[in-house]
């Protein structure tokens, strides 16, 4: 397979809108891809993440907006005129093929010599170590090889674009995270363009270059995956991605307050609607009532619970709000977590306190 950079293109959407009835799948949203750049679609069932990538595909019609790639406008190209890979989350493998019949069938629709495809087949095949498995029946393949035969068969005939909707779904939670790794070590050895659609904010943060998250047929926020994590613009990106707590507090001449007491916060807070402090449990830690070095929250514990290599503290902060605290899990005494019942102070850093409000 040929590793030039140069085989890679941008993608640029423009008020891309799709209604079903009364139901916007997707509404004016609009994206610039960069040339090479791997980016993932986070969201939940129905937040159009999908609908966007059949329409980057052909196999959505938007009522309105623009698709370019490479400035070329698409929208009323077929998808077979798109020149893109496309890997599905069924894999879509033909059950009577052979391995090298699967990954040939792109090129013999493309009218490629015998031997041509003979030698695209083998060096695709390579790339995802399943050479030595060239004439093996596809009911013959485990989970993980069909998935390595489908991103075989949609990267054969190099597309500068590849297409992938959650083809890691259907794997195993060890095989699904081997396979992440894979296919990131895989994208920056070919350098084309990757845009993938995911719901599990974990693979997205691993894999992306830069995370789109969807809701309600809207783009939420575009960023890098730490960015995304550290500074999300809103509520509902900082739910969305990651454990968090989302805790009210008010703003008064500039000053954040969380019940009575006045916050330093490291996020500009002027104008938000519906203030909230973004609380992660591994933000958090245990400190005496007397710490002048962070911000101070008061509470009780709850539950103590065991999840392997943690233990997640969940506390009440009293007026109906409560957060957790995670810490690795040791068996030094001067790593005491503390009992249900007790009460605790928790310290968090000006750096990681963050404010967030809805979207305007």
């Amino acid at each position: 397979m040929s590793e030039d950079p140069k085989l890679s293109m941008s993608i640029d959407i423009e008020n891309l809108t799709k209604t079903y009835d009364n139901f916007a799948a997707l509404d004016d949203v609009s994206l610039s891809i960069k040339s090479g750049e791997f980016l993932s679609l986070l969201g939940s069932s129905g937040s159009g993440k999908t609908t966007l990538l059949m329409a980057l595909a052909g196999f959505v019609r938007p009522d309105a907006g623009s698709i370019r790639f490479g400035g070329r406008e698409m929208i009323f190209e077929p998808p077979h005129k798109r020149d893109v890979g496309m890997m599905f989350q069924s894999y879509a493998l033909f059950p009577h093929m052979n391995v090298f019949q699967n990954v040939a069938y792109p090129l013999k629709l493309r009218g490629y010599s015998r031997a041509d495809i003979r030698q695209r087949v083998e060096q695709a095949l390579a790339t995802v170590e399943l050479d030595h498995l060239i004439e093996r029946g596809i009911t013959e393949m485990s989970g993980g090889q069909r998935q390595r035969i489908a991103l075989a068969r949609a990267i054969v005939f190099e597309p500068k674009i590849l297409l992938m909707d959650e083809p890691l779904s259907a794997l195993d939670k060890r095989l699904r995270e081997t396979m992440q790794l894979e296919l990131r070590r895989l994208h920056e050895r070919l350098g084309m363009t990757v845009v993938y659609v995911t719901h599990d904010q974990r693979e997205a943060l691993t894999m992306s270059d830069r995370i789109a998250v969807m809701s309600k047929g809207r783009i939420r926020q575009v960023d890098t995956p730490i960015n995304l994590y550290e500074r999300p613009s809103n509520r509902f990106v900082a739910e969305f991605v990651g454990e968090s707590s989302c805790l009210p507090v008010t703003l008064q001449d500039g000053q954040v307050q969380f019940q009575g007491r006045p916050l330093r916060a490291s996020s500009a807070t002027a104008g938000l609607k519906n203030p909230s402090l973004v609380v992660r449990p591994e933000k958090l830690q245990f400190v005496t009532a007397d710490a002048s070095d962070c911000n101070l929250l008061h509470g009780h514990v709850t539950d103590v619970i065991f999840q392997g290599e943690s233990q997640l503290v969940q506390i009440d902060l009293g007026e109906g709000m409560a957060v957790a605290i995670r810490r690795p899990t040791r068996s030094s005494a001067s790593d005491r977590l503390p009992t249900r019942g007790e009460a605790v102070v928790l310290g968090l850093h000006l750096q990681d306190t963050l404010v967030v409000g809805d979207e305007q």
